[in-house]
């Protein structure tokens, strides 16, 4: 009927409850698995099927601070251990921080190992007494995550973890360079490295591997890198620069925070740090970092930056000025994503004005993609930054804008984005 108005169809609680009756017990599993444990068994009161589902689940996900007292807590884990004498354990994700608990750690995770666990995650944070992972830890043939946090790792006279592909170790005790590269020379198909360490000790940790795909890690650790498949390398420097380039991937990306102590130290730590740049392809920073770079650089183009064909950069709106510079020290860059920040500094009645003298060479000749991102009130020359690059990209493919508005404020600013001219036939314009 043209004009009417179509009903729409609701579901009362009943129907809704019959439907959650019907789900197949295996899907049902798959739901609680993904879930805290927590969660899961409060969804028994979704149904009587489902009151007693949680047990079957094979996997523990808790937090001990959960449960009013120690004995609360451990009568439960060990409850779950007794219901799966007969299965295997896809996941378990542990946090505690009784430190009467720490044999018990230990125990529960050699069994966990035992019952050819996939998912590893051990955290404790009790304070009077050690938890060392058991020795079956290194010879799992299962383990495809692992995550340990505020344990010791010792006795690894052999490390065979066959399936192993993401490895994060935290805060570990006493954490040296030989047990690092046995792990990861134990580790095969190892394509995630996180090394979180948060306090001094042993810095220096050789890497290499053939499978590595990303690394991530902290001030407190410097690496020496050889890894020819590695995509990503995510780093926080500090006083020095905490990473050297043996080999790389053909196409790696360097996620880099620098933190600057003083005048002094500022331009010896990014001298050193861009002297590595043009080993990777891409870059992920902040505006911050880059001013700091061309404010210690000579002036013009950053030549180190003329390879690069991915960026990634958080601006603040008081640092947009600067974009024109840096689009012309990238002049082969294909994509750029630009995020607009919050600036606590920022001074609202002024909004900064890009000057674009020429056009910068990698619009004409290799800029595809652009994505802006504002997770802030609205910037003033929005507009006019998405009127430059369609009007002066004439390969751009993608333009992404992801932004918020009112209801009323999207419908004027989708008007004035469709209205602008592009240089780009091809050209994809998104708007979220």
């Amino acid at each position: 009927m043209v004009g009417g108005k179509r009903k729409t169809k609701t579901c009362d609680k009943g129907s809704q409850r019959r439907w959650i009756c019907q789900l197949p017990n295996v899907l049902i599993s798959d739901i609680l698995a993904r879930v805290p444990t927590k969660i899961a068994v409060r969804t028994g009161v979704l149904s009587k099927t489902w009151i007693n589902h949680w047990k079957n689940v094979r996997g523990l996900d808790l937090e001990s601070f959960e449960f009013s007292d120690m004995d609360t807590f451990v009568s439960f884990v060990r409850s779950f251990f007794d219901s799966h004498r007969e299965s295997t354990i896809d996941k378990i994700r542990l946090s505690v921080h009784y430190s009467d608990c720490h044999s018990l750690l230990t125990q529960w995770t050699d069994i966990a190992i035992r019952r050819r666990i996939q998912h590893l995650d051990v955290c404790y944070y009790g304070t009077c007494c050690d938890v060392t992972m058991p020795v079956s830890l290194y010879t799992c043939k299962t383990l495809v995550h692992l995550r340990l946090c505020w344990v010791v790792l010792a006795n690894l006279e052999v490390v065979s973890l066959p399936c192993l592909k993401t490895m994060h170790l935290e805060c570990i005790r006493d954490l040296t360079e030989p047990t690092v590269e046995k792990l990861i020379s134990g580790s095969p198909v190892l394509e995630d490295l996180i090394i979180i360490r948060r306090t001094s000790g042993e810095r220096f940790i050789q890497v290499r591997s053939n499978t590595l795909k990303r690394i991530h890690i902290d001030t407190y650790t410097e690496v020496e890198i050889d890894a020819p498949l590695l995509e990503c390398l995510r780093t926080t420097v500090y006083l020095e620069k905490n990473f050297m380039i043996i080999n790389l991937g053909c196409s790696t990306t360097l996620d880099i925070d620098m933190v600057f102590p003083d005048v002094t130290c500022t331009k010896l730590l990014i001298c050193d740090t861009l002297t590595d740049i043009p080993r990777f392809r891409g870059l992920v920073t902040s505006s911050y970092i880059l001013k700091n770079i061309f404010l210690h650089s000579e002036p013009g183009p950053l030549l180190q930056f003329r390879d690069l064909s991915r960026l990634h950069v958080k601006f603040s709106k008081s640092d947009l000025e600067m974009l024109p510079a840096i689009l012309e020290s990238c002049p082969k860059l294909q994509s750029l994503i630009l995020e607009l920040i919050k600036d606590p500094s920022y001074k609202k009645n002024r909004e900064p004005k890009l000057m674009f003298s020429t056009v910068p060479p990698c619009l004409v000749s290799s800029l595809k993609v652009v994505e802006l991102k504002r997770l802030i009130a609205r910037y003033e020359g929005e507009v006019e930054l998405v009127r430059y690059f369609l009007k002066n990209s004439p390969i751009l493919e993608k333009l992404r804008l992801d932004t918020y508005y009112t209801k009323k404020g999207m419908r004027d600013f989708l008007k004035e984005v469709v209205a602008l001219p592009r240089c780009s036939s091809a050209c994809e314009v998104t708007v979220l």
